[in-house]
């Protein structure tokens, strides 16, 4: 128990939760924080993130020729969106207002916080279809420096000084089990103590109780994440019509603490949950060959130029290319089968591979300029690359297509590959790199992305033949379905209100991030198009903080 009085108790010490609780204080309200794990891992899921952050219209982008705005985000986000029902009311005004920021003020007050940019603006989430279908028409993936630690590190330094200043209190080892109602009002919370933790951040923490909890406050806000680390609530909600069966085999994108319980406690007190069927997860996770987290997975962030077959070994036809249709790739995938492959060259791993993380990307999380430089233009892939190509059990590396091949069935012997097969899709392609002109989509793709000066610099290989000895070795990579992101999630208004089934507001009760689907129950609607998460919490959180 503590003695400290607090106007709002906020559950959950990730990035939105930090953020309301600047926006409270800053109003002059005081603050009591909760989170299940230890101190160290103040900042959540957050801090192993690329921070990448969605903006339009900015000085980064102007700089690289990029033309955008506000008007052309937003068509980008209702034609990826693809909001279909009556619940999606809600998460269409939280989407509207999250591009007028983006595209206003959002970049000016991140500034102000301390937060810097790389100067390549990253084109994520092509789309690859129509262009009033799904993804973006222009790079707006803006990586801040110091990835995601640079994203949380101006909260956490705020959030110490707020507590030595006796504005807010923080409570590590606190779960909360129970919302506690008054009269129909959430008017605090009930939980466990922990058993106090020295495991480092992202690591499995103990559930060993000691002790118990209640809490009081005007209002709750509830910041606790999404489902991504309980693989049986992913496949619960998984949609099987939309995407196909859910596979037997996930690696996990988020450590295990992100396991969606608050979503069940709210429901109890009151909370409606809406769109819980829609998920982000990716296609192209690794095995972590030094895990953190239980069954630690790393996505891979591919430029356009690996060929990616499924698991029959059929190469995957447009628009299901690297990097163009996150959630279109992942259905085409399971038809197949649970796994994919990539086929590349050295050449193409050298300009092209790069790891999701803060972990992964040691250049820009703790480097500069000339760290950037030589990670990323020097000869030979990045450290974090290099160090999966040598230790990583998806990679395969090899001199020739048939030791390739005949390696990749060793590691799927359940899905063995015909090496004419693969052969024959592999020469096809290279036949349409000898001549300016080709009917090849990912070929005419490849020479869209070298259009922009970005991808040219540092994203998108000079084309060249697979099997040209020149450019070897070859190698190839399974890539598994890796859980990330909840699209749906607590029911909220524009204010960040949590509403109830019926659609009214359940007093005294707020959410942020991911929990409510990043805003209103999931601002995303079918598809997201990145840099949304990050900003997704930043948005949310200060709508929380700013009216609870």
């Amino acid at each position: 128990m503590t003695d400290f009085k607090a106007d709002i108790i906020i559950v959950g010490a990730g990035l939105a939760g930090m953020v309301a609780a600047h926006e409270a204080v800053r109003r002059g309200r005081t603050v009591l924080m909760v989170d299940q794990e230890g101190q160290k891992s103040l900042g959540g899921q957050a801090f192993w993130s690329l921070g990448g952050l969605f903006m339009v219209n900015t000085p980064e982008q102007r700089r690289l020729g990029i033309r955008d705005s506000k008007d052309l985000a937003l068509k980008d986000w209702m034609g990826s969106a693809q909001f279909d029902r009556p619940e999606d009311a809600n998460p269409r005004a939280y989407a509207e207002a999250f591009i007028d920021w983006a595209g206003g003020g959002m970049r000016q007050w991140c500034y102000a916080l301390g937060m810097r940019w790389f100067p390549v603006v990253g084109w994520a989430e092509r789309g690859g279809e129509m262009a009033h279908g799904h993804g973006n028409s222009v790079p707006r993936f803006h990586i801040t420096w110091g990835t995601g630690t640079g994203v949380v590190k101006p909260f956490a330094e705020l959030m110490v000084k707020y507590a030595a200043a006796g504005q807010m209190k923080l409570l590590f080892r606190h779960r909360v089990t129970e919302l506690v109602t008054t009269d129909g009002a959430v008017t605090g919370v009930r939980g466990d103590v922990l058993e106090r933790t020295t495991a480092l951040r992202g690591q499995s923490t103990s559930r060993e109780v000691v002790g118990d909890f209640e809490l009081s406050a005007e209002s709750v806000v509830l910041t606790t994440g999404g489902i991504g680390g309980n693989h049986d609530l992913v496949r619960k909600h998984w949609p099987e019509a939309r995407l196909g069966k859910a596979p037997k085999r996930m690696v996990a994108g988020v450590p295990d603490y992100v396991d969606g319980r608050m979503h069940g406690i709210a429901a109890q007190a009151g909370a409606g949950l809406i769109n819980e069927d829609r998920m982000w997860h990716y296609c192209e996770g690794l095995q972590n060959w030094n895990p953190i987290w239980p069954n630690h997975g790393i996505r891979v962030l591919p430029g356009p130029s690996s060929i990616w077959f499924d698991a029959k070994g059929d190469r995957m036809e447009a628009p299901y290319l690297p990097g163009f249709d996150t959630l279109g790739t992942l259905r085409r995938i399971l038809k197949a089968g649970e796994h994919s492959w990539f086929i590349l060259t050295q050449k193409i791993i050298e300009k092209e591979f790069a790891l999701s993380g803060s972990e992964q990307n040691a250049d820009l999380t703790e480097g500069g300029w000339m760290d950037v430089l030589k990670a990323r233009l020097g000869k030979g892939a990045t450290p974090a690359v290099e160090a999966f190509k040598q230790k990583g059990a998806d990679f395969v590396v090899a001199n020739d297509l048939e030791t390739l091949v005949a390696e990749m069935n060793k590691i799927t012997p359940e899905h063995p590959l015909d090496l004419a097969h693969i052969r024959a899709q592999i020469e096809a392609r290279d036949a349409q790199v000898a001549n300016p002109f080709c009917k090849d989509a990912q070929i005419t793709a490849i020479n869209g992305a070298r259009n922009y000066k970005g991808d040219r610099l540092i994203r998108t290989a000079k084309p060249h033949r697979i099997l040209d000895r020149m450019a070897g070795p070859l190698i190839a990579v399974r890539l598994n379905v890796l859980t990330r992101k909840s699209l749906g999630g607590l029911h909220t208004d524009i204010e960040g209100r949590v509403l109830t089934p019926k659609g009214d507001v359940l007093p005294g009760l707020y959410a942020a991030g991911e929990v409510c689907g990043f805003g209103g129950g999931g601002y995303h609607g079918y598809n997201a198009l990145e840099g949304t998460f990050l900003g997704g919490c930043l948005f949310s959180g200060r709508i929380a903080g700013e009216h609870a």
